[in-house]
């Protein structure tokens, strides 16, 4: 998504267990996954770059559990009817670390909450949705910019950020660094 703007990125995976720790709030939860993923990806050399960005998403459900990716399409489709009819919060944590090389020194972090509120949702148009595939690999288990923006009935705050980076809050930090 940032790639839009222009701005001259490196993207690298950051293969990390992201699976929830028992008792873990949203934000305990994005902190360290954010901390993982930073050392995670390093930079391996690559010194042109002013720094690092990383972010993570995660969907905490009307009874504030946190949501991930579904498991398979059973669990995604329990997830959906979970959320379906009810206000979920979609909750973003980036982090900005300065340097060419990451040596732990952050620069910025912000969390970014939208809460999103889908209307009434029906076991058939769910298995429907579901066997697209389209929320496999999504916490929530949906893409609000795909077939599930049907779903949604209210969305109070950042819609970049339900889709997985609070884009005008990303290009406000980086200015701020004076990244670009």
């Amino acid at each position: 998504m940032i790639g839009l703007l222009g701005v001259p990125m490196v993207a690298r995976a950051a293969h990390i267990d992201e699976s929830p720790l028992e008792g873990e709030g949203a934000t305990e939860y994005l902190e360290r996954i954010l901390r993982a993923k930073l050392r995670a990806i390093g930079l391996g050399g690559i010194r042109e770059f002013r720094g690092t960005l990383v972010a993570d998403t995660v969907v905490i459900a009307p009874d504030g559990e946190l949501v991930g990716k579904p498991a398979d399409d059973q669990d995604a489709a329990a997830i959906l009817m979970r959320l379906g009819g009810a206000t979920h919060q979609v909750a973003t944590r980036f982090l900005l670390a300065e340097g060419g090389e990451w040596e732990g020194r952050v620069a910025h972090a912000q969390t970014v909450t939208t809460r999103v509120t889908f209307r009434e949702l029906f076991p058939g148009e769910v298995q429907a949705y579901v066997s697209t595939g389209e929320g496999r690999d999504k916490a929530g288990a949906y893409a609000v910019q795909g077939r599930a923006g049907a779903f949604v009935e209210r969305i109070d705050g950042s819609y970049t950020n339900v889709v997985g980076l609070p884009l005008s809050e990303v290009v406000v930090a980086m200015r701020r660094l004076g990244w670009f």
